[in-house]
């Protein structure tokens, strides 16, 4: 997340001499670019792990500022959420065996990390968006400690001026809403960056807009959120929700989200991004600066840019621009990130080896990208990508609209192996990495489509909770083997452990593809869902879904015997007939106290309400006699 000094309240007078730093800086990096003052010999690489630490039942575990003091490595910092865990490879040149070192320098500290979390009886597991993550683990106590965090909540906060809405629809639709930034603590991601020449950075970064689609189909990894099947690569939606300062408008302006793929492509410099985003964006957070960037040059030391650097890391374009200080000189860089994080550091540098290749490999055929591929088909690709992955259809220069699959197989693995032998990597790591791809590709196993296959083959026998949970389990095992993810069998109810674990809470049980009425609708509508689906509990909302009652089979026996000798063609609303003392259960509450509630209460189900009384599932009788029937005859055997 960068800068972590900054100011966590909003002062105006504070954030306007902030602002007057940030044209300084532009001004100043508009003048190195003019002179020459950048890096130009080398062509370095490196990368950024993002992971997420779970407890021994496969949940959040909020322990990252225990983790790192046991870490006490420089390598490793802290993200978002206290569930969340970066580590930073060192940079590294690009060419020879630079993709064997960067995977032997990830595998390192992912051991690293596993030690010291093994002391605090957690796990480390990379994923895009880990399945067992609720919502409620999305509060403000799970937030990392830290000033930045803080006052990026505090300023997206008060741009939007409301609750966070989050809707994505895939396979399942998911529509909620969240009260604070942490929303974005639910994606991790593998950022890889390619230094680049200045008067090389339209090409490439123009090269990477494009083959972002692509790449994006083969790795994705992030399919599931709060049990719900979304995107192949729900991060994409997900983040760019969590980060959006726009609220909700009646017009039709046109306006960026913070999170994007950008509106054009770039023409000659870097500049152009950074004039853009600061022309979009309103500054969030400021920092003391404290450095003359052009009296620093005049002694020929390179500027830090301070403020043009923290502007830059609360402006999350999909291919970022980077500005950094390496040996005392200058560089760009252009930062991916597109990729998940996971299945495997195999995996990961895989994704990053044919990204690599294809900046080089594509830019070479195409030395212009913008002459053969429109702007907007780019953007295009990337949704179908991060919806779809392989089974999305791309359109490319010379092929038209072709499947990601075939468009992968036959064109561009090609151009990223030439791309790759251009800058003098080592041929045994091509053959190993693309290898590792190209086997993915051909059997359509991506790490998102190794999660669905294997909730899909668990559902009709176990419980979402337990399918989810398996899945965690599974892919914490499989990936310390080693091994990528095509070749990893598909995860099993038993590796989600006893059957305990994942039921301590009424979210995890509790039933919420619901059918419910309105008090003003027909009683005989009831009575005819209860027999279609075999139920005996209909909740009854508002229009906000907020619960205002119950109708259950007992009270439609009741109104049948109450009828025996009345106006039985009378039309009764669901108001007359509904129970509106109710017993309810909150999600976060534990299924022994449910049950101890449904006992006492003598209710034989509790609806489920959020904390704006809003209905969110059901839990029954059935449900808890299903849990322990399972555990007796786990005791038994």
């Amino acid at each position: 997340m960068g800068e972590q000094q900054v100011k966590d309240q909003f002062d105006a007078e504070q954030l306007r001499l902030f602002s007057r730093k940030l044209l300084t800086d532009l001004r100043a990096l508009e003048t190195m670019l003019d002179s020459g003052l950048f890096e130009t010999e080398v062509r370095r690489i490196g990368a950024e792990q993002e992971m997420f630490l779970v407890d021994r039942d496969w949940r959040p575990a909020p322990v990252a500022t225990e983790l790192l003091k046991r870490l006490d490595d420089p390598h490793f910092t802290t993200e978002l959420g206290r569930f969340n865990l970066e580590c930073n490879l060192d940079p590294i040149t690009l060419g020879g065996t630079s993709l064997r070192e960067m995977e032997r320098q990830l595998n390192v500290l992912l051991h690293k990390a596993r030690l010291a979390a093994e002391e605090l009886e957690v796990e480390v597991v990379l994923c895009g968006i880990l399945p067992t993550l609720d919502k409620s683990d999305l509060s403000l106590e799970n937030m990392t400690p830290r000033p930045r965090y803080f006052a990026l909540n505090e300023a997206i906060n008060r741009l939007r001026g409301e609750r966070y809405h989050l809707h994505v629809k895939g396979r399942d639709e998911i529509n909620v809403t969240h009260d604070n930034v942490m929303l974005e603590s639910c994606n991790t991601s593998f950022q890889v960056h390619f230094q680049v020449k200045p008067e090389n950075f339209a090409r490439l970064y123009n090269t990477a807009q494009a083959v972002a689609a692509p790449v994006l189909a083969a790795a994705t990894n992030s399919p599931m959120l709060f049990g719900r099947q979304l995107w192949r690569e729900t991060r994409i939606a997900l983040f760019q929700q969590s980060i959006d300062t726009r609220a909700p408008a009646s017009h039709l302006r046109k306006q960026s989200p913070r999170v994007s793929f950008g509106r054009r492509w770039v023409d000659e410099s870097v500049v152009e991004i950074y004039r853009e985003d600061i022309s979009r964006f309103r500054v969030l957070m400021s920092t003391e600066v404290d450095e003359d960037p052009f009296e620093l040059m005049d002694r020929g030391i390179a500027p830090r840019l301070q403020a043009l650097r923290l502007h830059n890391g609360t402006i999350y374009r999909w291919n970022r621009p980077c500005y950094g200080i390496s040996d005392g000189k200058a560089h760009l860089r252009i930062e991916n990130r597109i990729l998940p994080a996971g299945p495997t550091p195999l995996d990961e540098v895989a994704n990053a080896a044919l990204w690599f290749g294809l900046l080089n490999g594509v830019s070479s055929l195409f030395p212009d990208v913008t002459e053969v591929m429109e702007f907007d088909v780019a953007r295009e690709n990337f949704v179908a990508a991060a919806r779809l992955g392989l089974g999305a259809h791309l359109t490319w220069p010379r092929r038209g609209n072709i499947p990601a699959q075939q468009l992968l197989l036959v064109e561009l693995l090609p151009l990223a192996r030439e791309g790759l032998q251009e800058l003098d990597t080592d041929s045994s790591d091509i053959d190993r990495f693309l290898g590792v791809i190209e086997e993915r590709i051909r059997c359509l196993r991506t790490g998102s489509q190794w999660q669905v296959d294997s909730y899909d083959s668990m559902k009709c026998d176990g419980s979402e909770a337990e399918c989810l949970t398996a899945i965690v389990a599974a892919t914490v095992s499989r990936q310390r083997t080693g091994q990528p993810v095509h070749t990893w069998e598909l995860a099993s109810l038993q590796e989600a452990g006893d059957g305990k674990k994942h039921r301590l809470r009424v979210d995890q049980l509790m039933t919420t593809d619901l059918f419910t009425v309105n008090k003003d609708e027909l009683v005989d509508i009831v009575a005819c869902v209860m027999n279609w689906h075999h139920i005996r509990h209909v909740p009854v909302e508002d229009n906000l879904h907020r619960l205002v009652g119950l109708v259950t089979h007992r009270s439609l026996l009741r109104l049948l015997a109450d009828n025996a000798t009345g106006d039985e063609h009378r039309p009764v609303p669901v108001s007359e007939i509904m129970t509106t003392d109710l017993v309810t259960a909150h999600p976060e509450m534990s299924t022994l106290e449910a049950i101890r509630l449904m006992r006492d209460k003598r209710v034989s189900c509790l609806p489920v309400v959020d904390k704006r009384k809003r209905l969110v599932g059901i839990v029954t009788e059935r449900d808890f006699m299903s849990i322990a029937g399972q555990l007796l005859e786990a005791y038994l055997s």
